[in-house]
């Protein structure tokens, strides 16, 4: 036996003894699916989850008014229609009569409207709350300055809810898809408002699938939910998730058929995983770059920022520092995004706005005042901890000084006081990575319009474009706006894209149906086993 071989063993019987029991053997016509999950969910409350597993698990569980389908377009979910006023304003959202919760009660437009209120209360202070802003007074409400009664929020009947917005809002309905806009179980989180989402006997969902066991930090089980309206779409009758936050463990309950599936495989596994046709690649709606503090010497001048951005090489990052089949980033807005007025890809009808040009970059360093890096005073690059950020920060660091002849300090702090350090301004350039929310460019415009942007960055005319995109229904009016704002932010140097980030996952062959949102998000409703 190979060691390679002894070594995963050894990882899948850990993992057994973790669970308790192991997973369960499948029949070439079971229908079964075993997902390898990343980590111990925090909660399964929609209203309070922050991170992926989270909204993983709650994804088969619960059901918003829309779903996003394979291509993140909003799509019919708890909602069998809707209406939207000519102003964009109004959404009249009519629910399935057939809509009901796992326990079999009916799903009512109050059960949404007990939701994101309780998404919204100030004295709750879920971090999701933000995303229910569009909603008119919902910001002034969480921030105690009115009431909830004055929320755009109506319920008109059992299965009819008006929301009424703050202005119009191209991409609402993607946003009902986002788990803080889930509907929740009135009568049960009323019951026991503090535990109700930790206990399987309380946790009740209005999607695909329900949870029947919940071993923390071991495994999670599921079946097909009988109760959801469309139960025929269902082909799983059960899901069994064992949970391990490493990389190698999970890939070794893959590799020795104790799962079928799992996210982020170690990347020195890539080459061999996909020469064995394993490994598979999906867009991820995110960008990691370096961030300029646009209001601090020298990077208070734009050619200097652009000199810097201009000097490196994204492609030799990627293959020789980042690897795990990264994307070389040279604008703001990941890949993956459709156009609905061109139904092309965002990314790709607006191409890119970053070059890589050392000549450009020396001559742009001297119409800054400083020729061959001469006179530049001091510049850090600050970093949180970990050896990815440092590699690269080294790397980048080495091109300036080859390109540019200049020397750049590296300083690195603990994540947390970072992040403050960031958001004070207390740096000169620092990393910084975005994932979007919502399936909608307006996701990454909007980051350098808020006036508390990291970059310190305000540009009334950037301003006034994005203010268009998110003013106006017309969608062909607010893409060609976002274009425009992307393309202000790169004349102004204002950040140094570095790669888009992939989701690399592995899975069996016979695994069918599901697809990869680029939230992030696998989507298992259709899933099937086909051996």
């Amino acid at each position: 036996m190979s060691y390679k071989k002894l070594i995963g063993l050894m990882l899948m019987m850990v993992m057994i003894l973790l669970l308790g029991v192991g997973c369960s053997k499948t029949s070439n016509n079971e229908q079964v699916l075993r997902y390898a999950l990343e980590a111990e969910p925090a909660t399964l409350d929609p209203a309070k989850s922050t991170a992926i597993p989270e909204s993983l698990v709650e994804l088969q569980l619960f059901e918003g008014l829309t779903r996003l389908d394979a291509k993140d377009q909003p799509t019919l979910g708890a909602a069998e229609k809707w209406d939207v006023s000519s102003d964009g304003l109004t959404y009249t959202f009519y629910l399935r009569s057939n809509a009901k919760w796992s326990n079999g009660d009916p799903v009512t437009a109050a059960d949404f409207e007990f939701a994101w209120k309780r998404a919204l209360n100030p004295e709750l202070a879920f971090e999701n709350a933000y995303m229910l802003f569009p909603i008119k007074n919902a910001q002034a409400y969480n921030e105690k300055k009115l009431g909830a009664d004055a929320l755009g929020i109506k319920v008109l009947n059992d299965h009819t809810l008006e929301v009424t917005l703050e202005k119009p809002t191209a991409y609402f309905l993607n946003l009902t898809a986002f788990h803080a806009f889930y509907p929740v179980n009135q009568k049960t989180v009323a019951a026991n408002p503090d535990n109700w989402a930790n206990d399987v006997t309380t946790l009740i969902g209005n999607g695909p699938f329900k949870i029947t066991n919940w071993v923390h930090s071991g495994q999670l089980q599921f079946a097909k939910n009988d109760q959801y309206w469309d139960v025929a779409a269902v082909k799983l009758s059960k899901m069994e998730w064992p949970i391990s936050d490493s990389q190698s463990t999970r890939l070794a309950l893959v590799e020795n058929n104790q799962a079928d599936m799992m996210v982020e495989p170690p990347v020195v596994e890539h080459d061999r995983l996909n020469q064995a046709g394993l490994l598979k690649i999906s867009p991820y709606l995110g960008t990691y770059y370096y961030v300029f503090n646009t209001q601090k010497a020298p990077l208070d001048n734009p050619k200097v920022r652009k000199a810097l951005a201009l000097a490196i090489s994204r492609e030799s990052l990627v293959k020789n520092v980042i690897k795990g089949s990264k994307k070389p980033a040279y604008s703001w807005v990941a890949p993956g995004l459709i156009n609905p007025a061109t139904n092309k890809d965002f990314r790709e009808e607006g191409g890119n706005y970053e070059v890589e040009d050392v000549a450009l970059a020396k001559k742009m360093l001297a119409e800054a005042g400083y020729p061959e890096g001469k006179g530049l005073p001091p510049i850090t690059l600050l970093f949180n901890t970990g050896e990815m950020h440092k590699s690269i920060a080294e790397a980048i660091q080495e091109m300036w000084k080859q390109n540019l002849g200049i020397s750049v300090t590296l300083t690195n702090q603990e994540s947390k006081v970072f992040l403050e350090s960031r958001h004070q301004g207390e740096f000169q350039i620092a990393r910084a990575s975005w994932v979007g929310d919502y399936a909608d460019p307006m996701t990454f415009m909007d980051v350098f319009k808020d006036p508390t942007n990291d970059a310190k960055y305000n540009n009334p005319v950037y301003n006034r474009v994005i203010e268009q995109a998110q003013s106006t229904m017309d969608q062909k009016v607010r893409m060609q706006a976002m274009h425009d704002g992307e393309k202000i932010l790169f004349d102004d140097g204002v950040i140094l894209p570095i790669y888009y980030t992939t989701q690399p996952f592995v899975t069996k062959p016979y695994v069918k149906g599901y697809f990869w949102s680029v939230l992030g998000l696998a989507d298992f409703k259709t899933a099937f086993i086909e051996k």
